[in-house]
């Protein structure tokens, strides 16, 4: 595998002519190593001609941007209002102590990360959740630790 900060590097350079180009060399990075590693912000700030600061600053921002690898298993809960007037609360807090984590950590073994989403769109059918990116609804916290921490 190539060196990340070599990686992101290519990433940031082959967006650097576009407008606005850190969101779109963010999404790039992280779809590709499935985070964005901080000794890699100095590689991206400089091919973007930003501060390593500028690229800190955007990263931590946005909540969707991981700086860890997440676990094998993405669990993101929607916590707007309308699953939270359905137990969304009660769901949050079954699934933190079902899998023995806070929002944005991941089990020591690797298998899961539990992640808070605000809104899914899927208000008609909340609580809802994401799995790996694939929309649950109606969800559980019994069905959803079944699924991603048998």
């Amino acid at each position: 595998m190539t060196d990340p900060a070599i990686r992101a590097r290519q990433i940031a350079e082959a967006h650097a002519g576009m407008d606005g180009p850190l969101l779109p060399v963010l999404h790039a990075i992280q779809s590709e190593l499935g985070h964005i590693p901080p000794d890699v912000f100095p590689e991206i700030a400089a091919a973007l001609d930003l501060s390593t600061a500028e690229v800190h600053g955007v990263v931590s921002y946005y909540p969707d941007f991981r700086t860890t690898p997440p676990g094998r298993r993405i669990l993101r809960v929607c916590r707007a209002e309308a699953c939270q007037a359905m137990g969304g609360a009660a769901l949050a807090d079954a699934l933190r102590a079902g899998l023995g984590l806070d929002w944005h950590e991941t089990r020591a073994d690797g298998a899961v990360t539990l992640e808070p989403a605000y809104c899914l769109g899927l208000c008609a059918c909340a609580p809802a959740a994401l799995v790996d990116g694939a929309p649950r609804g109606r969800v559980t916290a019994d069905t959803l630790l079944a699924e991603v921490a048998p």
